[in-house]
């Protein structure tokens, strides 16, 4: 696999097979079955079509890494993600992935794998506390400015938003939100923002947006921060007579994120008008090829990748890698200074799962 960061650098013991796959280019061999370092990998959930689509591409890259691999699923629950730590230990795991969805909970599950030398790569999310080996994720912030922006264009600078939060005991949610909030305060004062708390749950999510619109039917934007609340929200907006086509004055202009098929469909067929893709495929890829890292020895410092990314540091002895994550319209046009991928557009993985 040919990966090259800027700024890298190796343990001397090294082998010079395992400094060419680091830090250069050239394919590593394929090692027998018995030669593959055994890593874990925690799914956070199987509920939505996002982490669906990083559970299947999740061995296709262990198997073009050379990695054996073990899984397990959390289901959404720090207690199920540490009892499966606690059985990757005892399966002899060499690195583990995981994608923590409450980021302060995680602090001892942690420790403990620290402490048995076991590297940790999380996914999607990074801890509040403890460190980890790498944290593979996309800049968060930048899908709250990049909604904010969008919407605050095409509302012209006025009118009513409706925000629908992820969990504020996530890393992401918190980021999302507060990004959104702070763009919209500085660059469209005059968009009045109804932010409604609904811990990434559909069902939640969809009755705070049938109550906000009930109250207020001049609203004219919906921020969801995750594909969590697509089918609701197109659900409400239909019973009202709201999901409309873009050039009807009556349309509401919903922003997503994620960039699964369904939201890029929705975005061709005018039901919703954006999404940020956030690169399922990607987290996949990087939180294996950091893991084998990791067990090669490999250590990596702040810079840009190979991978139109930047590895940054959050905080001392902790990294990460902020993978690309574009903003998707139908016209692939620039908005309040950011540019836009269409939805059709072959680049996308929503647009290249078989």
């Amino acid at each position: 696999m040919r990966l090259r960061t800027a700024l890298c650098s190796t343990a001397s013991a090294l082998s010079a097979l395992a400094l060419l796959s680091a830090c250069g280019g050239g394919s590593s061999t394929s090692a027998s079955s018995s030669d593959k370092p055994l890593v874990g990998v925690d799914y956070p959930r199987s509920d939505t079509d996002f982490w669906n689509s990083y559970i299947k591409y999740t061995p296709e890259y262990a198997k073009e890494l050379g990695l054996s691999l073990k899984t397990t699923n959390s289901q959404n629950d720090v207690a199920k993600l540490t009892a499966n730590a606690q059985t990757f230990i005892s399966q002899g795991v060499k690195g583990l992935a995981m994608a923590p969805q409450d980021t302060a909970a995680i602090a001892p599950t942690l420790a403990q794998l620290e402490a048995k030398k076991i590297p940790v790569v999380t996914v999607d999310t990074r801890p509040d506390s403890g460190k980890v080996f790498m944290v593979v994720r996309a800049d968060n912030r930048a899908y709250g400015e990049k909604a904010c922006q969008y919407l605050g264009t095409k509302l012209g600078g006025k009118g009513k938003v409706v925000m629908l939060e992820g969990g504020l005991d996530s890393i992401n949610g918190r980021d999302r939100t507060e990004a959104f909030n702070d763009c919209m305060k500085k660059n469209y004062p005059d968009i009045k923002v109804f932010g409604e708390a609904t811990n990434w749950d559909g069902a939640v999510a969809a009755q705070k947006l049938q109550t906000d619109l009930t109250a207020n039917p001049d609203i004219k934007g919906v921020y969801m921060q995750s594909s969590f609340a697509l089918s609701g929200t197109l659900q409400v907006l239909k019973q009202k007579g709201l999901l409309v086509d873009p050039s009807d004055k009556k349309h509401v202009f919903v922003v997503s994120n994620d960039g699964i098929p369904e939201e890029l469909k929705s975005i061709a067929d005018g039901k919703i008008d954006a999404t940020v893709s956030q690169p399922a495929d990607l987290y996949a890829k990087y939180a294996l090829y950091y893991l084998k890292a990791a067990i090669d020895g490999k250590t990596f410092k702040p810079g840009r990748t190979d991978h139109d990314s930047t590895i940054v540091q959050v905080r001392e002895g902790l990294l990460e890698d902020q993978l690309a994550a574009p903003l998707v319209t139908a016209d692939g046009g620039t908005y309040g200074g950011v540019p836009s991928l269409r939805s059709d557009d072959k680049s996308l993985w929503g647009n290249n799962l078989g």
